[in-house]
């Protein structure tokens, strides 16, 4: 699994998570629970990890949607 985006944005992380799944895309959001070690603050970032073979076609359906996940195929 490759991240391909990390934020404190919970209202990124869901328009995220729905990019993804209207593509068909499999993801897991990793570090959601943390709000119960952080006291709900929203302070960790959350991650959205995808399987390294279509990492390059996620940040290509985010970039498309104008979220800047840098360059497809490159370092996030």
């Amino acid at each position: 699994m490759k991240e391909l985006i990390k934020t404190n944005d919970a209202v990124l992380i869901s328009y995220v998570e729905a990019l993804l799944s209207e593509a068909g895309i499999a993801f897991v959001v990793a570090d959601r629970n943390m709000s119960v070690l952080e006291g709900s603050v929203g302070v960790l970032p959350r991650r959205v990890l995808v399987p390294d073979a279509i990492l390059f076609a996620a940040r290509n359906i985010l970039n498309e949607a104008g979220i800047d996940v840098g360059a497809p195929g490159g370092p996030a």
